[in-house]
């Protein structure tokens, strides 16, 4: 094995975390920088560009999910491999990555073209975003086979231990985006303008890229892989094993999306200026929240290569490291929104209406952030334990089970505040049930027997 996939196992914890986690996090608030430089440029068009955006996102956040949860199960199961020295069952497990982007990519691809008024519809959109919806949604759509393969071939190359490639995938993509968005939104160059269509196609260009880049990674042998044509065809045991540790990934994100479209379909009632706050403050969330999936990127391989080692003590010192530096993180930021909450707006729109109601619905839905990041990072270390049933239960929580009753039931007591107070309420309760689950899981391994670091093993 390489010797940056020997390292999950025998280096010192915090360097391993940050050498895996800064580039994954480097390279997703790259990818959520280019979101916001989407919307940044949208909003010249009205505030009805934003809220078609919004409406979008929900089906974008479907095509992550697919392509989040696999990878999720692939970057588990080669690190695993990985720590069994099974380097022709890793291949196996890599091959997978070209029929599954393939396939998952032409059904979003298809279901889109085909039925975008109807998805529209079913997501809540008001009828004065239904045009730039459909523009939106359609040729965002026509990328999902080059996002999907890109994100199941990051997560590949990140579960042998290197962190650097995907990096590189996701900040080239991003940076050609951010330098496309304008000139294809407002006709800057040689580019015609062409509005809310030039957003979309400036991203499906730029994933595209990192798309190419991934590939040229993996045929060319610059990763830990060889692989061959016997690997590429599609095996069902692999399969299984693939979704059976993602699966709890790609539910997490089903549910996720579904959330956001009953979230919408509530907010919607309130005209497309509440729509349109959504989207701005889901944009800010999303750069706040980058270095949570950053991390759990980096503690997944670590996760898995233990557990397959057998190094239960280190494992468990990853995750504690993990929890608490990302609830630090993230309590720091939750302080900056709070206090800068009318000037991050500003950035997007001096429209005092939207202003108005966009502030007090950022202060509240990001007021308890910090205790996403831990929850995550616990549902990544079941993941990494193929637990995924646990791993799923804790998922379904957050998402579904306190979301969905705390939503409508807020909305119905407090209105429009309480439909954003239903976010922060689903957190805290969230919090609690995954810590004690983690907890008890603690408990159960430490007396177990097997509590061995790596680093001693190694010597």
């Amino acid at each position: 094995m390489q010797e940056y996939t020997e390292r999950l196992g025998y280096a010192p914890l915090g360097r391993l975390l940050l050498r895996l986690s800064l580039p994954s996090i480097a390279a997703t608030v790259t990818f959520s920088l280019y979101n916001i430089v989407d919307t940044f440029w949208v909003a010249r068009l009205g505030h009805e560009a934003i809220a078609a955006l919004t409406i979008v996102l929900p089906y974008q956040i479907l095509i992550s999910a697919m392509g989040v949860g696999t990878g999720m199960g692939i970057g588990a199961l080669v690190s695993r491999r990985f720590g069994e020295n099974n380097p022709e069952a890793t291949n196996h497990v890599a091959g997978q990555t070209f029929f599954l982007g393939a396939f998952w990519g032409l059904i979003f691809m298809m279901v889109a073209v085909f039925f975008p008024e109807t998805i529209l519809t079913t997501f809540g959109a008001t009828p004065d975003i239904m045009e730039y919806g459909t523009q939106y949604l359609v040729i965002v759509a026509c990328g999902a086979p080059q996002i999907i393969f890109a994100m199941l071939a990051g997560s590949l190359i990140r579960g042998s231990g290197d962190a650097v490639k995907p990096m590189i995938m996701m900040i080239t993509g991003a940076v050609i985006n951010i330098i496309l968005d304008p000139m294809m939104i407002l006709g800057l160059g040689p580019f015609p303008e062409m509005g809310v269509r030039g957003a979309a196609l400036a991203t499906i260009i730029a994933q595209s890229f990192g798309a190419i880049i991934g590939l040229y990674f993996l045929l060319a042998r610059k990763t830990a892989y060889r692989l061959r044509l016997s690997h590429l065809k599609p095996n069902m045991s692999i399969l299984r094993n693939i979704y059976r540790v993602g699966a709890p990934s790609t539910i997490l994100q089903i549910t996720e999306s579904l959330s956001f479209i009953l979230f919408n379909i509530v907010v919607s009632s309130f005209g497309s200026i509440a729509i349109a706050a959504v989207g701005m403050v889901a944009r800010i969330s999303d750069l706040a929240f980058m270095p949570v999936f950053g991390l759990s990127d980096g503690l997944l391989p670590i996760v898995g290569f233990n557990f397959g080692a057998g190094y239960l003590k280190r494992l468990w010192k990853a995750v504690k490291l993990a929890s608490v530096g990302i609830m630090l993180l993230l309590g720091a930021s939750t302080l900056v929104i709070e206090i800068f909450a009318p000037q991050l707006v500003a950035i997007f729109s001096d429209n005092p209406e939207l202003l108005a109601v966009t502030v007090p619905a950022m202060r509240i839905m990001l007021s308890t952030m910090l205790l996403i990041g831990p929850s995550v990072m616990f549902i990544t270390a079941f993941q990494g334990l193929s637990k995924g049933t646990m791993a799923l239960i804790l998922s379904l929580v957050r998402q579904f089970i306190f979301f969905v009753p705390l939503l409508y039931l807020l909305h119905y007591l407090l209105g429009l505040n309480g439909v954003w107070l239903s976010l922060p309420a689903s957190d805290v309760l969230s919090f609690m049930v995954t810590s004690l689950v983690i907890y008890r899981e603690y408990r159960k391994q430490r007396k177990s027997g097997g509590w061995s670091d790596g680093s001693l093993a190694v010597g």
